[in-house]
């Protein structure tokens, strides 16, 4: 299976082969049944070249190819593969590699994190929280334990603070700012001057952390403020991209004064705990547009954390919502309750029904988590079980010191706390950097069996590549050196199911994937590929590694959501299926954006967001009117199978919510080895079905985790992300799209009005679908 290796040749010339034969299958563009590809890669990828011009596809591959196959000491025939994988749209890395590999920046290790989608800390000092501030600010989602057991380790509040901005932002000249925050002390007052850098945010936080417990002061501290070496908004981020927006760091410093003041004399409670990670989180948020994702895990018995976010929206008499002002920062991540024993069927039943009426509430069992993560050791499913049943009985630790009793015990600990989970829940570890790549399984035929080969080999080395880097950060690098995380993911695997098995694959869901004698044949058909993938990318990485002199992973296939990613192709994402055969596709864009602009003269129609309205409630139609902050561009959408004979005869959006559990738990068995991002869509008569499913895939030890859970409401509601549409429908708004088009090259468009800099650049931390639906109110 793994190739001999050679010398590695200029990446010019490697780059130049690929060139050729990417450009017969695309010509330069992106597939034309992916009509989202080139806003999306323009807004998310594409890097700025001058004032007027951005990297084409060919430019972003140039550059992201070059530095994995220097990080990565790839030999000839693997630099060869990747390149072709990528430039052909079948396997592509990360989205943060897509967006800063290549540059500068990334060289630097202090940089090193922003490579990588997600990330996981355990909250057990101040550093930690600086730390997930300083990853938001990188780009990366922020995962949190905050279970007693590490924030039990932080230093009790013992100060009053009484916080004040004293000097203004930039109103130092350019010339004479600093970069490094400084903290000076006098007796009981504190000026904190904060540094014009990413890193003098982040200090200046932290300074703030540390005052409020520092056993130097004996009661209140007045701390001043000064942020006059901090660059003004719209000034460039030279080396990450976009432009600065500091106009929520004032508000920082007051906000967190206020939550630490409350526990002068204790310990931080978890939400606590929480509000101080999302108010830096809210800090980085740029505009109204989400561009920071959490997750935060908690005790299953932590009543507080439990109930957190309840009633965080209230309707006023005059009918109009309000959130909560000291509680608004919550929303910044998802919440997850870790359960260390099996959950009753009453806690599946009630966890189930608060995500189907909120969106939160969602669990995770973390016996199988710890279980998979330790696959070294429990390298068989009847070793797992046993140490599940060791685990809840609390001699985990005795089960794995008996499999290796020369293990230090720093590294049982560590194994046992394998359970961290990145904000969109694909990934498994303590202290953690998700490394990940994405194989697009709609742009490879079934019974190509070598191209499918090539696809998952190509990354299983994309992610090995990133194993070569050595973090500053402690914690981080000695995770990697103990536990290196690698992830392979794919997306597009209902529409390769699709063209694998036809119309009766479809039909079989339509009844609810039932144990049939052609039911169970499509089981078996769809493990074998599942497992065959899963051997390649195992088989690829331990190579890998085995050569360099890395320690190899123990665990390297997932899921992730790929939302935007997907895009790129048209993909369905991850393993879900679409939303309908056909559909309306908005994606949400500052006013006046060029890209979106570009799609306007490309002929896709533009509306208000969601969040524009008028006094009386109402939704804002013109685009243009003042009020309006957020744009919506509109995509018509037809998924490649869409016009099979009967394929639109069968309704993708009812398909039951047992259904879809069913498809992920073939997915979760039989391919992915970390845990697989799921958002199963259910309705009301659907949560008792769907959680006694739940516990008996937990009772059973089936290999579930955790999954999110999304209500599916029969009734429309405006200007969703996707709005199904029938197959009229569809033609009637390609035709106005054509008429409504003054260019077919969206570049020269985009050229027209690329000018200037965009506030936010690059990919968000989260790449899921679910974080682009309205905020549930209520509940």
């Amino acid at each position: 299976m793994v190739q001999d290796i050679e010398r590695v040749r200029p990446i010019s010339s490697i780059n130049d082969s690929a060139s050729v034969t990417a450009g017969k299958l695309f010509n330069g563009q992106f597939p034309a049944t992916a009509p989202a590809a080139n806003p999306v890669f323009y807004r998310t990828y594409s890097r700025k070249l001058s004032e007027t011009r951005r990297e084409s596809w060919d430019q972003v591959c140039e550059r992201t190819l070059k530095a994995l196959v220097e990080l990565g000491k790839l030999s000839t025939a693997e630099a060869e593969l990747v390149a072709r994988e990528q430039r052909q749209l079948r396997c592509l890395p990360s989205g943060r590699w897509l967006w800063v590999g290549g540059t500068d920046w990334i060289t630097r290790q202090e940089n090193f994190s922003g490579a990588y989608n997600c990330t996981s800390t355990n909250v057990i000092d101040w550093e930690a929280l600086a730390l997930m501030m300083d990853l938001a600010m990188m780009g990366a989602g922020t995962g949190a334990i905050i279970e007693p057991k590490y924030t039990n380790r932080l230093p009790a509040i013992r100060n009053k603070l009484v916080v004040s901005v004293t000097e203004e932002i930039g109103t130092m000249p350019a010339d004479k700012r600093v970069e490094k925050t400084t903290v000076r002390k006098t007796g009981d007052q504190v000026t904190i001057t904060v540094g014009d850098c990413r890193r003098g945010w982040v200090d200046s936080y932290l300074g703030l952390l540390e005052i409020s417990s520092d056993e130097a002061f004996q009661g209140d501290v007045v701390v001043s403020v000064d942020l006059s070496n901090v660059r003004p908004a719209g000034e460039k981020l030279k080396g990450f991209g976009g432009v600065a927006n500091p106009i929520k760091l004032p508000l920082l410093y007051e906000r967190c004064a206020n939550i630490l003041n409350k526990a002068v004399g204790r310990q931080l409670t978890s939400i606590e705990c929480c509000l101080l990670i999302d108010e830096a989180a809210a800090c980085v948020v740029a505009g109204n547009i989400r561009r920071s994702a959490g997750m935060r895990q908690g005790s299953s018995d932590d009543t507080e954390f439990a109930t957190a976010k309840d009633n965080l929206w209230s309707q006023g008499e005059d009918g109009n919502w309000r959130i909560d002002p000291e509680r608004d920062a919550l929303r910044m991540a998802n919440h997850t309750r870790v359960f260390h024993h099996k959950p009753s069927a009453q806690e599946c039943k009630d966890a189930v029904q608060k995500q189907f009426y909120s969106g939160e509430g969602a669990i995770q069992y973390a016996p199988e988590a710890i279980a998979r993560s330790n696959a070294d050791l429990l390298n068989t499913r009847e070793l797992q079980i046993q140490f599940i049943q060791a685990y809840e009985t609390g001699a985990g630790m005795d089960f794995l010191q008996n499999l290796s009793p020369e293990m230090p015990a720093d590294e049982l600990e560590h194994r046992l706390g394998r359970y961290g989970l990145n904000p969109c829940g694909e990934i498994l570890g303590e202290d953690f950097h998700c490394n990940l790549s994405e194989i697009h399984l709609n742009q490879i035929d079934p019974q190509d069996f070598q191209a499918q080969e090539d696809a998952f080999r190509a990354g299983g080395l994309a992610v090995a590549s990133l194993l070569n880097h050595q973090f500053i950060e402690p914690r981080y690098q000695r995770s990697r050196q103990l536990d290196p995380i690698v992830g392979v993911s794919f997306t597009g695997f209902f529409d390769f199911c699709v063209n694998a098995f036809g119309v009766e694959w479809l039909k079989w869901w339509e009844a609810g994937r039932p144990d049939t004698v052609s039911g169970l044949e499509f089981k078996q058909k769809e493990q074998a590929y599942l497992s065959r993938w899963k051997q390649i990318v195992h088989d690829t990485v331990a190579d890998y590694c085995k050569r360099h002199g890395l320690h190899c992973p123990n665990r390297c296939t997932t899921v992730q959501p790929a939302g935007t990613k997907s895009l790129l192709t048209g993909a369905s994402s991850g393993w879900h299926p679409p939303k309908a055969q056909r559909f309306i596709r908005r994606i949400t864009f500052g006013k006046n954006d060029p890209v979106a602009l570009a799609c306007r003269d490309f002929g896709y129609s533009i509306v208000p967001s969601q969040s524009d309205k008028d006094d009386d409630g109402n939704l804002l139609n013109d685009p243009f009117d003042p009020r309006c902050t957020e744009w919506l561009v509109e995509l018509p959408v037809e998924v490649p199978w869409a016009n099979l004979p009967g394929a639109d005869q069968i309704a993708i959006e009812q398909f039951s919510a047992l259904a879809q559990f069913d498809f992920y738990m073939q997915v979760q068995k039989f391919y992915t080895a970390h845990n697989t991002s799921a958002t199963i869509e259910l309705r009301e008569d659907e949560v008792d079905g769907l959680s006694d499913r739940i516990t008996a895939a937990v009772m059973n030890d089936e290999g579930y985790i955790s999954a999110a859970l999304l209500a599916r409401f029969d009734a429309p509601f405006p200007r969703l992300p996707f709005e199904k549409i029938d197959h009229a429908t569809y033609l009637k708004l390609q035709q106005e799209v054509s008429e409504r088009r003054l260019t077919d090259d969206f570049y020269s468009a985009l050229s027209r009005y690329d000018s200037g800099e965009i506030i936010a650049e690059g990919p968000a931390g989260c790449d899921s679908d679910k974080c682009m639906l309205p905020e549930k109110k209520g509940g």
